[in-house]
């Protein structure tokens, strides 16, 4: 069974050029209702990571869905600074936050943005996200929240603030299993995910609280964490277990363009475990052309397409088993019959 995706006016080719999923007319969205797992995602990223983003999530719960049925609404919170191309993309594909408020969806992703303040509070969204929490908690059996979405989610519900990082934490960290808890079913013991922030929520705050955590590595920290907020069982991830192949390639390229342009003071470090030998090679090689005469032109040497080609993707089969219980859960709490939130445990 496909994916679905409701047709609002028209539908990107980008959207349905996957075999796993096609548009749905909107004359048909009722009646999927209670056919469907209706699943909403709040896509916050940035301009220039908003459609990827897009078709790394629907790709993801094309994947893990199997026979489970998907009807995937999208969104996106105000404040959010747009420029007038994505703000045209917002009005064509999107669907406003007042329809979200008006609704109940099985399940919802938030994604996370680009942070402009230290204390997220701060963040001309700030407002818009606690009342996505306040909504999710009552009106979806389960939220996804990825990155800094899971931050706000920890400061908002439990007062748990982030902490700074010396240095970004960035590349592929294999990750062990912390906990037996069923969304980690039929996952190994070692599970490789990307990780891109600047910050971080610890274990013993988190533990504290009454949350789950369910994997961690030594480097980089707690990744997956779970708690029950009201009706709803809230699964954060520090990390990203959408990310495509070259995802990471991206946002290296796109901070090495920054330091380039002088907009960043250092060259920014290459994300851990993620390139092989020939490729760390040829990056090292740039980099040290870049140190010794940057300036913005020079990003048009940058190796991209050969690196590309060597990339592998080993977080995507435990990302898509995750998701895939993730979903199992989801449809549970539909039928009203639940197998993953265990009494006298941890959720």
């Amino acid at each position: 069974m496909p994916l679905l995706m409701i047709d609002k006016h028209q539908v990107p080719a980008s959207w349905t050029d996957a075999k796993r999923w096609r548009p749905l007319k909107s004359s048909h969205a009722r009646s999927a209702r209670s056919t469907y797992l209706n699943i909403a995602l709040v896509n916050n990223m940035p301009d220039s990571a908003l459609e990827d983003t897009e078709s790394q999530f629907a790709d993801l719960l094309g994947a893990a869905a199997g026979d489970i049925p998907v009807h995937l609404k999208f969104f996106s919170l105000p404040g959010i600074t747009r420029s007038l191309r994505v703000q045209e993309r917002l009005r064509n594909y999107y669907f406003g936050i007042e329809d979200l408020w008006n609704c109940r969806f099985d399940g919802v992703i938030v994604t996370g943005t680009e942070p402009r303040q230290a204390d997220l509070r701060q963040e001309p969204y700030w407002s818009a996200l606690v009342d996505l929490f306040d909504w999710a908690e009552h009106n979806t059996a389960s939220a996804v929240l990825s990155c800094l979405a899971a931050h706000a989610s920890a400061l908002y519900s439990d007062g748990i603030e982030r902490h700074a990082l010396d240095d970004k934490r960035f590349g592929a960290f294999n990750e062990r299993r912390a906990s037996d808890h069923p969304l980690l079913r039929d996952t190994s013991d070692i599970m490789p995910f990307p990780h891109s922030r600047w910050n971080e929520v610890r274990e013993d705050a988190l533990v504290s609280a009454g949350y789950a955590v369910l994997t961690k590595s030594a480097e980089a920290g707690v990744n997956l964490f779970v708690k029950k907020q009201r009706k709803s069982l809230f699964v954060h991830f520090q990390g990203h277990p959408e990310y495509g192949a070259e995802t990471l390639l991206k946002e290296y390229r796109r901070d090495v363009g920054r330091f380039l342009r002088q907009e960043r003071a250092t060259y920014p470090s290459m994300p851990r475990e993620y390139f092989d030998a020939a490729s760390s090679e040829l990056l090292m090689k740039f980099q040290e052309n870049a140190l010794s005469n940057p300036r913005k032109e020079l990003l048009a040497d940058f190796p991209e397409n050969a690196v590309a080609r060597a990339l592998q993707r080993p977080w995507h089969a435990p990302a898509v088993c995750i998701y895939r219980n993730w979903l199992c859960y989801v449809a549970s709490k539909k039928t009203h019959v639940s197998t993953l939130v265990r009494e006298n445990q941890p959720d």
